[in-house]
């Protein structure tokens, strides 16, 4: 089911949190676990990926059970997946590249987007969509903060959310730059950690990266 939250309170979490952890998950029995071990982190957000069949149950569950968590869906290419999150209880859409017809959908419908860009004609059209928060993927492999900091001037009114290479050494260095509100990526919930469904690891790494913030 749809939740009403607007995009004011949904980038405001991820403003509070500058992590956005990113959320891979073959079986929805771990989505619970997974939500509970991010919020004890401090880090109380979820970008749960359409990389395996189960990311929509994924969502449903994690909204449902730990309301707590911000749930939202990445990786979404499509205005059919755009759908299916949200009626799975997304809050927010976070894409790859700017698709115009899943930024269209998502605002129409007054759902948060943050679509994923690199270039100035992709922040163009994201202006033109009145959007002032876009991702930038794959953030390193495109320049990381030294492209960033060369956006900042002709692209003043955007924040970013970089992605993408961004890692627990290197965060600090994006989240001091003014025009970033948050990083994200799959470094805050480790794929050994999920495989070994060790819940209270990803806590203490989400915690890690809390107290970067802390500091």
């Amino acid at each position: 089911m749809a939740d009403t939250t607007n995009s004011n309170d949904v980038f405001s979490v991820i403003e509070k949190a500058r992590f956005v952890p990113l959320i891979v998950l073959s079986d929805a029995e771990d989505a619970v676990p997974m939500a509970q071990a991010l919020v004890e982190g401090g880090l109380p957000i979820a970008e749960v990926t359409f990389r395996t069949s189960a990311a929509a149950e994924v969502m449903r569950q994690m909204s449902y059970h730990v309301p707590e968590c911000l749930v939202g869906a990445g990786t979404v290419h499509s205005v059919t997946k755009a759908k299916e999150a949200v009626d799975a209880g997304a809050r927010f859409i976070i894409t790859p590249g700017l698709n115009p017809a899943v930024v269209d959908w998502c605002l129409s419908h007054d759902i948060p987007v943050i679509p994923g860009t690199v270039t100035p004609s992709d922040l163009e059209t994201a202006l033109d969509f009145g959007l002032d928060v876009c991702k930038f993927f794959p953030a390193e492999a495109y320049g990381g903060i030294k492209t960033l900091k060369a956006l900042a001037g002709p692209y003043a009114d955007i924040r970013f959310l970089p992605t993408g290479g961004v890692n627990m050494a290197n965060a600090r260095s994006y989240l001091d730059l003014p025009n970033v509100i948050a990083v994200g990526g799959s470094f805050l919930t480790p794929s050994a950690l999920v495989k070994a469904k060790d819940w209270d690891g990803i806590a203490k790494t989400c915690k890690e990266a809390a107290n970067i913030v802390k500091e």
